[in-house]
């Protein structure tokens, strides 16, 4: 089954991916004060059945400096929801203001962006 859901992910979606992206909710880009989910940066989330996550994430920017901000929130919220986790950070197709979800849109309203 293939959905296209809040987040702007398209595929299918298990428990566990769920579990993954509402973790993910608590991962906050720094410089946007939003989460990397609602700004549209994952791209993809699997789950093996070993319990070990792969996230196709971008960055708002390629020179973005706080991949290891990012990476280390992600291990905070992911605990005990999976045993591991790799960030496979992608860069195409670029990231764009267009992947952002309306909830993140409503973030960035309230913190003064024009979105």
């Amino acid at each position: 089954m293939t959905t296209d859901n809040a987040s702007g992910l398209t595929g299918e979606l298990t428990p566990d991916t769920e579990d993954v992206l509402e973790a993910l909710r608590d991962v906050v880009d720094p410089e946007l004060g939003v989460n990397v989910v609602d700004l549209g940066l994952v791209y993809g989330v699997t789950v093996s059945e070993d319990r070990i996550a792969t996230i196709d994430m971008t960055l708002t920017s390629a020179a973005c400096p706080l991949t290891d901000v990012i990476e280390e929130q992600a291990r905070e919220a992911l605990e005990g929801i999976v045993a591991d986790f790799r960030i496979n950070w992608v860069w195409m197709p670029p990231w764009g203001p267009d992947k952002i979800t309306e909830d993140g849109r409503e973030q960035l309203r309230a913190l003064g962006f024009n979105v």
